[in-house]
């Protein structure tokens, strides 16, 4: 045991360490995912997400120590964001085609979002901290947390929740898709990106080509009408 603890000690501090437990935990869980024949409730990320979580907590690890290592893969979600014009790209005729329906979907997707959580927060008895936390939970995680800290929210609690939001709406959202009936991929994509932002976006990306990219549209639109309108809403209101 001792020496399993000497070998651990001298693997924490190497920043490739917290990189690999990052890639292993997402590989596990997309095996899973695919194992299981695409579940939504076998969500990546989530199953990612929860084996981290698992780690660190039984190696006692802060998470500023596993970030030191972990942020390589934080610093591709900007060029995989980028790439996200490609498919959407390839879609460009159907955007055209659905370009009214489609940013009257959005400005409404992007304050009913908005709307909804804070006023759930508010009738539960949050303070105004929290409901601006919770407000732009709805939107990429860098955005959302800009928008936070200047309706005087708390980036950081703004951050877990996008995180949840967004593995809620990739894992949930299929599901209630089909409920609903909603067969149109545009309809799916646009809905998905809307409510789960990247993660859905991801979920969107696997299961077809067309749902991605409006997925990806979704997102960045999303994100820009938030940006917008939720700070001047906030303003006239408070």
């Amino acid at each position: 045991m001792t020496d399993l603890g000497d070998i651990w000690v001298y693997l924490s501090s190497s920043p490739l360490l917290h990189l690999t437990l990052t890639l292993v935990a997402y590989l596990i869980g997309a095996r899973l995912y695919r194992r299981f024949n695409l579940h939504p409730l076998l969500n990546p990320v989530l199953i990612a997400v929860l084996i981290l979580v698992a780690v660190l907590l039984i190696t006692d690890t802060d998470y500023a120590t596993y970030f030191e290592g972990a942020q390589f893969v934080h610093f591709l979600l900007g060029p995989a964001t980028v790439a996200l014009a490609i498919p959407l790209y390839n879609q460009i005729e159907r955007v055209r085609r659905s370009a009214a329906s489609l940013i009257s979907a959005l400005v409404l997707g992007s304050l009913s979002a908005a709307a909804s959580a804070a006023a759930i927060a508010w009738a539960l008895g949050a303070s105004p901290e929290v409901v601006a936390s919770i407000a732009p939970k709805s939107v990429t995680t860098p955005i959302a947390m800009g928008i936070s800290e200047k309706l005087g929210g708390l980036p950081s609690l703004t951050a877990v929740l996008v995180i949840l939001t967004g593995v809620l709406g990739a894992t949930l959202g299929p599901i209630l898709l089909n409920l609903m009936r909603i067969r149109d991929w545009r309809a799916r994509g646009l809905a998905i990106g809307v409510g789960g932002h990247g993660i859905g976006t991801a979920r969107a990306m696997q299961v077809n080509e067309v749902a991605g990219a409006f997925a990806g549209l979704a997102m960045g639109l999303n994100a820009l009408a938030t940006a917008i309108l939720l700070p001047l809403i906030w303003a006239w209101l408070f």
